[in-house]
């Protein structure tokens, strides 16, 4: 059996490919697995990493909305399609999973021109292009969310990382602790932006920090790796503020923290529901709405805060996170809110819907 994989260009696109992949090769040692990707997106450094083979195909980048920039798509798709055509066909694909971004469209189009079965995951709350034309020629769907708009799709959650998916936050906490220098016992805010970082939160976090501090508060604080670190002058006897510019073991710092303070990505989202971690999210003023729309659900079953960008200051850091982190009962009942919104088992859901839909086809 062979999977090809469609999910290039960010590491939200990347990364559930790459966990379906180890999914698969858990169930299968054997299985073939090759990714779809551009010779500019980061799987050209995170698939191999992962020990899986990458494909590459021109890149065409897709209109997030209708414009009419969207009549040239057509004519600039042909020669990426017949690109990952041929690759369909040297690997003798059983199936074609895709997850969104550039290659996504590419893929669908070459696997329906050669009847080879299609799965859709879509991880973000509000659909993109490419996943939404996928939909219409797919064997199966997968969402992130419930309430999901596109039609017959099965709510499963996005595929984790096996370091999140299994990660047991009260057991690893001494050992994260320690790993970070941070104290054992204080109450532990980690803050971070994603892969590059957030000025705003960086701003933020960095004038409201010796508040916190005072309070009893210690403070991880992930700015991205092309982010200047602040100075920091932490008095003896204070909890500590330890700034980073990034941090490659998230399974840690999730275990190291006792709520985050982050964007809402709908990756991010997925892990800290997966391992129950609550936080305050602050979703990318840009793009059209969808980091509201994946961090809603588990603010609404009261695993989270949601705070505009707009509306993050040091006052509102203070009026609502710090009462949050000072009351372990408030605490205790948000992390088990979020665990049960958050899914563990969405790759091994996803390698389920990948074996029935070549099973369909052979059925056929």
């Amino acid at each position: 059996m062979h999977v090809v994989l469609a999910g290039g260009g960010t590491a939200g696109h990347i990364e559930p490919a790459l966990a379906l992949a180890d999914a698969l090769r858990r169930q299968d040692p054997a299985v073939g697995i090759t990714a779809l990707g551009t010779e500019r997106g980061l799987e050209t450094r995170l698939v191999p990493e992962r020990g899986y083979e990458l494909g590459l195909i021109p890149a065409v980048p897709l209109p997030r909305r209708p414009t009419p920039e969207l009549i040239t798509v057509p004519g600039r798709l042909r020669g990426t399609i017949k690109a990952a055509e041929q690759i369909l066909e040297r690997t003798k694909a059983d199936c074609v999973v895709g997850f969104g971004g550039y290659v996504a469209l590419p893929g669908y189009l070459a696997a329906k021109r050669l009847g080879v079965p299609i799965v859709v995951h879509e991880a973000n709350a509000r659909p993109g292009l490419a996943n939404k034309i996928g939909s219409r020629y797919a064997a199966a769907v997968a969402v992130s969310t419930p309430d999901s708009k596109l039609r017959g799709a099965r709510y499963i959650g996005i595929p984790l990382r096996r370091t999140i998916a299994v990660l047991d936050r009260a057991r690893v906490r001494p050992e994260a602790r320690a790993a970070f220098g941070l104290d054992p016992n204080l109450p532990t805010l980690l803050v971070s932006g994603g892969s590059q970082g957030a000025r705003r939160l960086n701003e933020v976090v960095q004038q409201v920090a010796p508040v916190l501090q005072r309070s009893g508060i210690q403070i991880l604080h992930v700015v991205g790796p092309k982010n200047e670190l602040p100075r920091v002058d932490n008095m003896p006897g204070m909890p500590p503020y330890l700034p980073v510019p990034y941090v490659d073991r998230m399974d840690l710092a999730y275990a190291a923290a006792d709520m985050m303070l982050c964007r809402a990505g709908a990756m991010t989202v997925a892990e800290l529901s997966a391992v129950g971690l609550p936080a305050a999210y602050v979703p990318l003023p840009i793009g059209n709405g969808e980091q509201r729309l994946n961090a809603q659900p588990v603010v609404n079953a009261g695993g989270g805060l949601l705070v505009d960008d707009a509306q993050l200051t040091p006052e509102w850091v203070q009026g609502n996170v710090l009462p949050v982190l000072a009351d372990p009962h408030r605490l205790f009942e948000m992390s088990r809110a979020a665990a049960e919104f958050g899914r563990r088992d969405a790759d091994d859901l996803l390698v389920g819907m990948v074996y029935e839909a070549i099973a369909a086809r052979h059925q056929a």
